[in-house]
């Protein structure tokens, strides 16, 4: 898992770098159409099908476009706002499923996690300060993202069986192919890119293949309970990142909102393992 959120931060550091010459919608086809590339070759290795007929279930069709959603309004958040604060925003995702999964999928929520939820929702605020001096509007392509990926993982409870994590993969990636072209076309920028971005997102699409996998290693492998709480070291990556390589500097309410937000998080996720045990127990 801190393998997987380490290549996490650096696929982001790479697009964020890529994006000071190439546009977006250049970077979400390529970065769609390599990643893509290389899951079908991981899908053959399988002996797997790449276009199985279950593609065209709901489920797969509401990832389809959560993922769509989050990548490409997160893409917009780390390159148009500070690395730190988009990824720190990011770290919200979680507490948004635990919403959609008591909506959806009926889940009880009690209440300490319910105000653990609050808890976090305020460290988001406190982070894009809306209404403030501090506030920065593009800020809010990053609470967006935590609302695409939130459903894109409930969407992925709900996928069918048969359909393996490589098959997933190609879908996720497919569909940012077609995203990055429409907002070129929208946009009208002129394609182009140069030698450092060509290898800037050629690393970002290894990077981000790399964190995938080692993420559903993590996730199949290891206790989800055990293992989940270090999603929160990308944050720590990315404020690495952030500082040094791009002379950020997170204010103190920032850190402030980023710390609420990993406290609760990591205090639903305990509380989860604890009704996990009990559950076990009882059966």
């Amino acid at each position: 898992m801190v393998l997987a959120m380490a290549a996490f931060s650096i696929e982001d550091m790479l697009i964020k770098a890529a994006a000071n010459i190439v546009p977006v919608g250049l970077i979400l086809a390529l970065f769609g159409l390599g990643g893509m590339m290389i899951f079908i070759l991981l899908t053959w290795k399988k002996d797997e099908v790449v276009i199985h007929p279950a593609i065209l279930s709901r489920p797969i069709l509401v990832r389809a476009g959560c993922e769509v959603i989050g990548r490409l309004t997160f893409v917009l958040a780390i390159t148009l706002t500070s690395l730190s604060s988009a990824s720190a925003i990011l770290q919200a995702t979680p507490l948004i499923a635990i919403i959609g999964a008591a909506f959806f999928f009926g889940e009880k929520v009690g209440l300490k996690r319910w105000i653990a939820v609050l808890i976090g929702f305020i460290g988001v605020l406190m982070i894009i300060r809306p209404g403030l001096e501090g506030f920065e509007s593009a800020s809010l392509f990053a609470v967006i993202a935590t609302l695409g990926f939130a459903g894109r993982d409930l969407a992925t409870r709900g996928a069918p069986k048969v359909l393996s994590n490589m098959q997933l993969g190609v879908y996720g990636f497919f569909v940012l192919i077609p995203t990055g072209i429409a907002m070129m076309l929208y946009s009208g920028e002129p394609m182009q890119i140069d030698f450092l971005s060509s290898i800037q997102i050629t690393g970002a699409i290894i990077f981000g293949v790399i964190a995938y996998n080692a993420l559903t290693i993590a996730m199949r492998t290891g206790d989800v309970s055990v293992v989940s709480p270090f999603r929160y070291t990308r944050l720590l990556f990315a404020l690495v990142l952030g500082v040094f390589v791009f002379g950020e500097n997170p204010d103190l309410m920032t850190l402030l909102g980023s710390l609420l937000i990993v406290v609760s998080g990591g205090y639903t996720l305990i509380q989860s393992r604890k009704k996990a045990v009990s559950v076990n127990k009882i059966l």
